[in-house]
């Protein structure tokens, strides 16, 4: 009679009960959370001074941000992206972004070990085999895969080598189903907007992150594009080594650069003002050269990048009437209003959702505020494969806002835009009077219009 395997049995067990145990993690504290806005609600509408009110309001912020922090760094996977999302400063309360942004890169890292036992079954081969240097501790670890700075065998460059997270799928999986049904729940009772589209899109897009060979073929495909595009492209993008790429393991060329979240303390160690004139241009130009890239590839090439969280911008070292409704329904966003203001409200919603511009005097977006446009206006049904836009310009919002530089996306991209519409027949314009009339106007001027 063979040996029974205590061990084994174990390790089988934990991994089927494994889903389980993170759904039920994930919903005490998701009802936690929730519940305690829900209570506090009630006690703070009892207090009529409006500074107490804000000052509950803060206190409740702060108490609610340890708790999303606690959650999302114990669990991980998913919910490190979730963090990302939410942990804006255009978006979230400020004492969400306080806490949620240092998640960026500081995801909890796979033990070195284990890294290398990875690189050695993708690539078939020993470590040293390929690389006369590769660093034990990595650059940063994220959701998904983290990342190790590495010299090639016999190569003077150093590369970049980007690592998959054993098991990180099925976690994944898991979390994005359990928010799924989240957001159901939230879209039925608190919050006027197709929440369910949105997470069924980002588990599509995100099914698409754990295939590094997709990637590759798509950094390789949008460096193409702008370097093809430009005289000089507006970002720089890493080349793959295309004989060093599989599934899990994807090697690039490494940048030397500086995190665009630590951009005021690189600004301050060279000695000028993070807050003076020199420093703003220098942020003006670098959101510039970001948005152009995004207005090219969204709006003339359809292939972007979609994923501009802080974490995977690096600044180099080297370098200093056409109605809002009627819009709308041809983007196959269906809107329900019962607003008096209706096509007033439709522009704020469309500013709100495609532009990064903040309204003047308004420093943080507030959507679930009674005045927003967002519960004045219903979003009963929102295209899953806008939300890869929707996603991008709200990320880029988060950047131009946290560079304290109020900057217009739809402006600068208003005559690729413009372009894009007449190649495609939507502007019915001669050559001869094409810039004139193009420049007057066209749909997307209008859409992005703040009145």
């Amino acid at each position: 009679m063979a040996p029974i395997d205590l061990k084994e049995i174990q390790e089988k067990l934990s991994t089927h009960f494994r889903p389980w145990q993170r759904s039920f993690r994930f919903w005490v504290r998701a009802a936690d959370i929730y519940t305690g806005y829900k209570v506090f609600q009630v006690r703070v509408s009892f207090e009529k001074d409006v500074q107490k009110q804000e000052a509950m309001w803060e206190g409740q912020h702060e108490l609610a941000a340890e708790k999303i922090y606690s959650m999302c760094s114990d669990l991980g996977g998913f919910f490190l992206k979730v963090a990302q999302i939410i942990g804006k400063p255009d978006l979230a309360p400020a004492a969400w972004v306080r806490r949620l942004v240092t998640l960026c890169d500081q995801a909890p890292a796979t033990p070195s070990d284990i890294i290398r036992l990875v690189l050695e079954r993708e690539l078939g081969g020993n470590v040293d085999d390929f690389f006369d240097n590769f660093e034990a501790d990595p650059l940063g670890s994220a959701s998904i895969a983290q990342v190790h700075r590495a010299r090639l065998r016999g190569d003077k460059r150093d590369v970049v080598v980007k690592i998959q997270h054993p098991g990180v799928q099925d976690l994944m999986m898991t979390d994005i189903r359990n928010l799924q049904a989240f957001a159901l729940y939230m879209q039925k009772t608190d919050i006027k907007f197709d929440l369910f589209s949105i997470t069924k899109e980002m588990e599509k897009q995100i099914g698409y992150e754990f295939n590094f060979l997709r990637e590759a073929d798509a950094m390789e495909r949008i460096r193409r594009f702008l370097y093809g595009n430009n005289k000089k492209s507006p970002v720089l993008v890493p080349r793959v080594m295309q004989n060093m790429v599989t599934r899990r393991v994807l090697v690039m060329e490494y940048v030397d650069g500086i995190p665009i979240l630590k951009l005021g303390d690189e600004i301050a160690r060279r000695g000028v003002n993070p807050g003076g004139k020199i420093a703003a241009a220098a942020k003006r130009n670098i959101l510039k050269s970001l948005t152009l890239a995004y207005g090219q590839m969204i709006l003339k090439s359809g292939f972007f990048h979609a994923d501009p969280h802080p974490g995977n911008i690096l600044i180099c070292r080297d370098n200093d009437p056409i109605r809002a409704s009627e819009s709308f329904r041809e983007l196959g966003i269906d809107t329900l209003s019962k607003c008096e203001d209706e096509q007033k409200e439709m522009l704020r919603l469309a500013g709100t959702m495609f532009d990064t511009k903040l309204p003047p005097g308004v420093m943080m977006l507030q959507p679930f505020a009674e005045e927003s446009s967002i519960k004045k206006i219903a979003v009963q049904a929102f295209p899953e494969e806008l939300f890869s836009v929707l996603r991008t310009v709200h990320l880029l919002r988060g950047l131009s806002v946290g560079l304290g530089i109020n900057y217009s996306c739809a402006e600068q991209w208003r005559p690729i835009a413009e372009e894009a519409l007449y190649l495609a027949g939507r502007l019915n314009v001669s050559d001869k009077d094409r810039k004139s009339k193009v420049h007057r106007g066209g749909f997307l001027r209008r859409i992005f219009r703040r009145d």
